[in-house]
């Protein structure tokens, strides 16, 4: 676990859950996704607000550590309350949940809306990390793309890898466009400028990339199918977590949020290979 802190000012203020939310859901026009969970307040804690801890995933790792730093709000990329998991209140997500009403922490959750940011957004956080510029939609006719093509220097899926694994602390799986069934051997010899980039679980927007004449595809997961999808499609593909993938856009709105009302945020990293 490791943690990050960022504050504005010296002076610590105080602001309620639901200007803290207002602020957060006009930032990330909220109102414009259709999601698969609530965005916004998903947990009133019922005080004010002095201390935040942001993390990617609301997990009781993390609500221990926004305990033990004082926090009054946590602010996450994965919160409660998804579509098709049961409602109650019950089992692991009852004792998360009576865990921050014990302490009174309130929980917000920005699913979609983080992910499309166009600046504060996990995908043009991890473009930025590994040097390359969005300038397009894998959807073309969507308003606010949660997935992107970015253009970088040419290089090699080699080299392409080493920006990663420096960028994210850890190797990505390659898949490469270049297979040789005859052989079982992967050759990287062409060159990389054009990709598709969608943090996450996105693996199935891969075949988007290829219709958009992208040379790689960068997300968070791998399927089995990816690996066949890659080579029939001759795209790299770049599997680089889950986790890892996603936490540019919730440290950058909790830098936001630190600037705007002048409160102390930490960031806290539950490692998670996934």
């Amino acid at each position: 676990m490791t943690a990050n802190h960022t504050t504005a000012e010296s002076n610590t203020q105080s602001i309620s859950a639901q200007a803290l939310t207002q602020f957060c859901d006009d930032y990330l026009s909220t109102s414009a996704f259709k999601d698969y969970a609530p965005n916004g307040l998903q947990v009133d804690g019922g005080q004010p607000i002095q201390r935040i801890v942001t993390g990617v995933t609301a997990c009781e790792a993390l609500i221990d550590a926004a305990v033990a730093d004082n926090a009054d709000a946590i602010m996450v990329h994965h919160g409660y309350f998804w579509k098709g998991e049961p409602a109650t209140l019950t089992g692991m997500k009852g004792r998360r949940v009576r865990k921050l009403m014990q302490h009174g922490i309130s929980m917000l959750g920005y699913h979609l809306p983080l992910d499309a940011h166009p600046i504060s957004g996990n995908n043009a956080k991890l473009a930025d990390m590994l040097g390359m510029t969005i300038n397009g939609a894998l959807y073309p006719t969507e308003s606010n793309p949660v997935g992107n093509i970015a253009t970088c220097t040419p290089q090699t899926a080699d080299d392409l890898i080493a920006t990663i694994t420096q960028a994210l602390g850890r190797a990505p799986l390659h898949i490469s466009a270049e297979y040789h069934a005859d052989s079982s051997t992967q050759t990287n010899g062409r060159l990389i400028e054009r990709v598709g980039i969608c943090t996450g679980g996105a693996q199935d927007m891969i075949e988007q990339a290829a219709t958009m004449g992208c040379d790689a595809f960068i997300s968070g997961e791998i399927s089995e199918r990816t690996t066949h999808s890659a080579r029939e499609l001759g795209i790299d593909y770049f599997a680089c977590g889950h986790h890892a993938t996603e936490r540019g856009g919730i440290q950058a709105l909790g830098e936001i949020v630190a600037q705007k009302f002048g409160l102390p945020v930490t960031f806290i990293d539950i490692e998670n290979p996934a």
